[in-house]
């Protein structure tokens, strides 16, 4: 499968994958799993990922934005999740910070309160050591920064 000449192969494999990235942003470990999943040789692999490049169906820095964005106002996932997950699909972290860019820091830090906020209502627990400690467990899972989560619990008047 040669790029450059014609090969109904290499044309049916790329416009699936315009199609795989025109759907929703993805990033380059997304498409070379796809690729891989798809069984494509790895000698190909480069060739059809600098041609999505190419043709801005592949864009990290357009991802990692996408992505930061998204994860925090619908998921409601924290900076350390993101970046995490970021890191896992392989993003340079010079693209994770640009994707974190993203997120506005109050909006940033009035997400954690609200979401605080609802877990505390949704607490059964009457010990307030222990709803504080189920409160900072549930921040940091989402992603949080104990540090924040500690202050905004503060002023939330969630006691200990």
């Amino acid at each position: 499968m040669e790029l450059g000449t014609r090969n109904p192969e290499h044309d049916h494999i790329l416009a699936k994958l315009r199609q795989f990235c025109a759907f929703q942003e993805r990033c380059i470990h997304d498409v070379e799993q796809k690729l891989k999943e798809w069984k494509v040789g790895h000698k190909h692999v480069e060739k059809i990922i600098e041609q999505l490049i190419k043709e801005d169906y592949l864009n990290e820095e357009r991802f990692a934005r996408s992505f930061a964005g998204g994860k925090f106002r619908i998921n409601h996932w924290g900076k350390t999740k993101i970046i995490f997950e970021l890191e896992k699909r392989q993003v340079p972290d010079l693209i994770i910070q640009i994707g974190l860019e993203e997120i506005d820091d109050e909006e940033y830090t009035e997400t954690l309160k609200e979401i605080l906020q609802r877990k505390n209502r949704e607490i059964s627990e009457k010990d307030p050591f222990k709803r504080k400690q189920k409160l900072i467990a549930f921040g940091t899972q989402k992603g949080f920064h104990y540090s924040l989560i500690k202050k905004t619990l503060e002023e939330l008047k969630v006691e200990s």
